[in-house]
C-alpha cells in the first residue's frame, strides 16, 4: 500500500511542478513575440542570480552549513529571432529529408544483411 501512495504523491509532485512551469512559461509571455521573450530573458538574467545566492544563504542560515561557492550563472546574450528562424528552417529541412534518408539508410542496411548472410 506504501509504495502505490508514495508513488502517486511523486506524480502529484512531479505533475505539480511541470504544470507550474508551464503556467510560468505562459504568464511570463515567453511564447509570444520574439520582443518580448527577449526583454524577459533579459529581466531573467539581472534578477536570477542575486535570488538563487539569496536563497543559498537563507538555507545554509536555516541549516548550519558552510555557502558554497556557486559557478556563474549562464549569459543570455543571443537575440531569439536568429535563434528561433534558424532552429525552425533546421528542424523543418530535417523533416523533409527524413523520409528519402530513412529509405536510403534501410536499403543500405538491406543491401548489408544480405552481404553477410551469404
Amino acid at each position: 500500500m506504501v509504495p502505490r501512495v508514495w508513488s502517486l504523491m511523486r506524480f502529484l509532485i512531479k505533475g505539480s511542478v511541470a504544470g507550474g512551469a508551464v503556467y510560468l512559461v505562459y504568464d511570463q509571455e515567453l511564447l509570444g513575440p520574439s520582443d518580448k521573450s527577449q526583454a524577459v530573458l533579459q529581466k531573467a538574467e539581472e534578477v536570477v542570480p542575486p535570488a538563487m545566492y539569496q536563497f543559498g544563504q537563507y538555507v545554509c542560515e536555516q541549516t548550519g552549513l558552510k555557502m558554497p561557492q556557486l559557478p556563474a550563472p549562464p549569459k543570455f546574450n543571443f537575440h531569439i529571432r536568429d535563434t528561433w528562424n534558424s532552429g525552425i528552417i533546421t528542424v523543418m529541412s530535417a523533416l523533409s529529408a527524413a523520409p528519402s534518408k530513412a529509405r536510403k539508410y534501410s536499403k543500405e542496411g538491406w543491401a548489408y544483411l544480405k552481404e553477410r548472410t551469404k
